[in-house]
């Protein structure tokens, strides 16, 4: 008797694969729509296409030489070339302790930190640590596209709050309590915004973390952004606007935005010491260490001064404004000022509906599409964020390509 293929006798799972070839938990990801898009850029300009891309939210600035010093330095040292704490290296995390006193204001201590592979593993870890299968987490839209998904991954359903370009993209109290069920178990705060760019006030932040610690909840606030604020904005980390919140907060921070070293891998969560602890148990078998090389230059990053951050917050700030104006000009485009990351979120909702090139784009996704194949400019549609009706492009690219990029853009919507 011959074996039955497993087609033959398996049910078909997700997307008409045999069940049991792939998970549905994770046969559930939807791919990152911003690493698609400037997947995509990129293969087109290797193609020989001139595709100027916003897609990818890096700096394009090479990581500061002292940073690399000390990286080539760490590759020589014997000590980096084994095993070490799962959880991060003790110089890291005192030098992660003194960098959130420093620029937050807010005390730690070195057994609140978990150094983790990038901003994206804190933000899945941190989930998984905190919840069980269906509670809830309130995700103010638009919204960074892993969010979500790490939310799934961890066995929580994310739930959605639109904050839109009329309250300037920031999620209102009212908003939250209106989403807010007996299943609610956390809320997921980022400011300043990817992908918006807004920036919540001090009171504002501060009502949030009230509203949070009246109803019991936890919130995770990513802070990745801190330091790329423009005209005078400054941010406030939520354990700092509500100290009695620390016990039910967990900060995600890392080198990839301040410091142009988004390849690096070192990012960090901070939070209450149990929390942590059971969170580091996680890593210790998901992958170990973070690369000792990448941890010895993060040490360099924190430990030097902001001067080269303040070199490209000054050139995002020129871009920003030049950005604005531009997409500004466009018929049926209305782009609201970030003041903060390096992101501009316009509505293109006057635009949809209305002939281009001879195709009538319904959805932000199909003008995205219009966009790509006949100004050969790459950005990402507002469905990646849970908000359509939107287009987001980065300003971290240099000043003649985002004029030429934004120029087409204008001369195919005019």
């Amino acid at each position: 008797m011959t074996q039955a293929s497993p087609s033959q006798h398996s049910p078909a799972g997700p997307a008409g694969h045999p069940a049991g070839r792939v998970s549905a938990r994770v046969g559930g990801i939807t791919e990152s729509a911003t690493l698609a898009v400037d997947a995509r850029a990129k293969a087109l300009k290797a193609a020989g296409r001139p595709v100027i891309g916003f897609g990818a939210g890096e700096p394009d600035f090479p990581t500061p030489d002292y940073i690399v010093e000390a990286a080539a330095e760490a590759c020589r040292d014997p000590r980096n070339h084994r095993y070490t704490p799962a959880g991060g290296l003790p110089e890291l995390k005192r030098a992660i302790v003194e960098k959130t006193r420093r620029d937050s204001g807010y005390a730690v201590e070195p057994a609140q930190v978990l150094v983790t592979n990038g901003g994206k593993q804190a933000i899945y870890e941190a989930f998984a640590t905190l919840l069980d299968p269906g509670d809830e987490v309130l995700l103010p839209a638009p919204y960074w596209t892993t969010y979500p998904e790490a939310i799934r991954l961890a066995g929580g359903v994310p739930v959605e709050v639109l904050a839109d370009e009329t309250q300037d993209y920031k999620v209102t109290v009212d908003q939250l309590e209106a989403a807010r069920t007996d299943r609610t178990k956390a809320l997921l705060f980022c400011s300043p915004s990817n992908p918006t760019g807004a920036v919540d006030s001090a009171e504002e932040v501060e009502a949030i973390g009230r509203w949070v610690q009246e109803r019991d909840l936890w919130v995770v606030t990513d802070e990745i952004y801190e330091h790329l604020t423009y005209g005078g904005v400054t941010t406030t980390s939520l354990p700092v606007a509500l100290p009695e919140l620390a016990d039910r907060c967990i900060v995600v921070n890392g080198v990839a935005k301040t410091y142009a070293m988004t390849g690096w891998r070192v990012g960090w969560l901070i939070g209450p010491q149990d929390v942590v602890k059971a969170a580091t148990n996680l890593q210790s078998h998901l992958t170990s260490n973070v690369g000792n090389v990448s941890q010895r230059a993060a040490i360099a990053a924190l430990e030097g001064d902001l001067s080269a951050v303040a070199t490209m917050r000054d050139a995002f700030d020129r871009r920003r404004r030049t950005m604005v104006r531009m997409l500004n000009e466009v018929p049926g485009v209305e782009c609201p000022e970030p003041t903060g990351a390096f992101y501009a979120y316009p509505s293109v909702k006057g635009v949809l509906g209305r002939e281009v090139a001879g195709r009538t784009p319904g959805s932000s996704a199909e003008l995205a599409e219009v966009i790509l194949d006949e100004a050969e400019v790459a950005v990402v549609p507002g469905e990646a964020f849970g908000a359509p009706g939107y287009l987001r492009l980065s300003y971290a690219l240099g000043d003649d390509d985002l004029v030429e990029g934004v120029g087409r853009i204008q001369k195919l919507l005019s």
